[in-house]
């Protein structure tokens, strides 16, 4: 099958294009579940749906191979939907725009869903050709890996013979890895009250931010616009009174904030000095973040007199304290393993409702203990304000198997045909793997993926021919089974 933008392999890239036209956000997966069926069912293939919308696809083994052992492929259906702000795009009910730039795979103003559309198609490409020799091949593809993973935790593993899996949920050529964090998310909610103020309304807004996969990115410095707002309002505060009428930052608990947007209330006659320190501490700012964050901006903008309802003073402080305090970036990296983030903390979500201060955050660790201390430092911040602080989506690590056989497998399959030597790694950002290994102890896994840069940003791109690459060491793998 071709795809329209004639892109090599052929049938990769046509499920790819095919999936793209179906919007799947995380929580938003039933069209593309119900897409996998229908080819199972056209392909008279085993399929098996859940109550959540996972999907397993079997395919039994070809010729010579009904002795060897079966191949878990699995990946995720859901994707992370970002955009740009002037991007007017529903990705609720759109699809994606595709184009080719160079060697690379975009979709215009919004996030591509590399992560982890390449998986299902390169899963679906699979089962549709029957030229590839292989073992029974297990298709496993689960829902919001991206959000809860409540699709691994709830699904039946049952119509399953395999314990060798590959996990396509990886974006670095060369690497394979071994093992991954776990983490949790954190729902924080402080009771404010409103009263009504007049004066001049202004509006601050941070942007020109890169953001990114706080498990990916985090180490790389990159500003998060939230605790950027909370550092600015706080230097205005110490200067000029003023108050907080709407203030909100981040749609995703697991993507670093790339803009946030505050709207407040003034004296007339302390506009001119408010707007100095802004435009001031946005000169520290991008001296600050030159090289990690080369695009930040802060901008004060006087808008028109008037009335709004904001927050009281107790309410306000409380705000400016938590922005100031609530951790965010690299807690402790790794002793074991050099140059593993070991801990991290990411500031996703930012929003004042009008009765509510909703702060939502994504705790990582590879070390259990570690991940409830920072857990426990937020709950005890709330509790210092009279904040409520909720844990949710609670994952494992991946523990580290010495003993994995199905790792230096595909490291030396890849070695051969690429006549280089691949990376053996763990990884900060939490896998689909952990619940695996959970469901499955004997199980024996190994996740990687072609190239694919800026996941869960606008500005994501896959490397077409990492891509060929990454689907040629598939099909030599799978051959190499028997």
């Amino acid at each position: 099958m071709k795809n329209s933008l004639n892109l090599k392999p052929e049938n990769v890239f046509y499920y790819f294009e095919e999936l793209s036209k179906i919007p799947r956000g995380s929580g938003n997966t039933k069209a593309v579940s119900d897409y996998c069926v229908a080819f199972a069912k056209e392909h008279n293939l085993e399929c098996h749906q859940d109550a959540v919308n996972n999907i397993i696809i079997i395919k039994e083994a070809t010729k010579g191979y009904e002795n060897s052992e079966p191949i878990i492929i699995q990946g995720h259906l859901d994707m992370v939907c970002e955009k740009e702000v002037d991007c007017t795009k529903d990705m609720d009910k759109e699809g994606l725009d595709l184009y080719v730039d160079g060697d690379f795979l975009k979709a215009k103003g919004t996030t591509l869903g590399g992560d982890d559309g390449i998986a299902v198609a390169y899963g679906l490409a699979l089962l549709d050709d029957d030229t590839i020799e292989h073992p029974r091949l297990e298709m496993v593809f689960t829902i919001d890996e991206e959000t809860s993973m409540d699709g691994v935790q709830a699904i039946d593993l049952a119509p399953l013979k395999g314990h060798i899996m590959l996990n396509i949920d990886s974006d670095e050529e060369g690497v394979f890895l071994t093992s991954s964090a776990g983490g949790c998310e954190t729902s924080l909610d402080l009771p404010v009250k409103r009263v009504e103020e007049s004066g001049m309304i202004a509006k601050i807004s941070v942007g020109g931010l890169l953001g990114g996969h706080s498990g990916a990115e985090i180490h790389k410095e990159r500003a998060n616009a939230s605790k950027i707002m909370g550092r600015v309002l706080k230097t205005l505060s110490d200067e000029v009174e003023f108050s907080i009428a709407n203030l909100a930052g981040g749609t995703k608990h697991n993507a670093i904030t790339r803009n946030n947007d505050a709207t407040i209330i003034l004296a007339k006659e302390d506009v001119a000095k408010a707007k100095k320190i802004v435009a001031d501490l946005e000169e520290v700012l991008k001296k600050e973040y030159r090289v990690a964050d080369p695009d930040l901006f802060v901008t004060f903008a006087e808008e028109k007199e008037g009335s709004l309802q904001v927050v009281d003073k107790t309410a306000q402080a409380k705000i400016l304290f938590l922005l100031r305090e609530i951790p965010f970036g690299v807690m402790a990296m790794s002793t074991d393993i050099e140059g593993l983030v070991e801990t991290s903390c990411n500031l996703g979500i930012v929003d004042l409702q009008e009765t509510n201060f909703h702060v939502c955050s994504s705790i990582r660790s590879s070390v259990a203990t570690r991940k409830y201390e920072v857990l426990d430092r937020i709950v005890f911040l709330g509790e210092f304000i009279g904040a409520t602080v909720e844990k949710t989506d609670d994952y494992p690590a991946w523990e580290y198997n010495a003993n994995s056989v199905v790792r230096e497998k595909i490291a030396g399959v890849y070695r051969d045909l690429f006549n280089t030597e691949p990376q053996i790694q763990a990884i900060h950002a939490g896998l689909e793997c952990g619940y695996f290994n959970e469901k499955m102890p004997t199980l024996d896994a190994v996740s990687f993926g072609p190239a694919n840069f800026d996941i869960h940003t606008p500005q994501e791109r896959l490397s077409i021919s990492s891509t060929e690459r990454y689907w040629n060491l598939l099909v030599e793998f799978l051959k190499r089974a028997k």
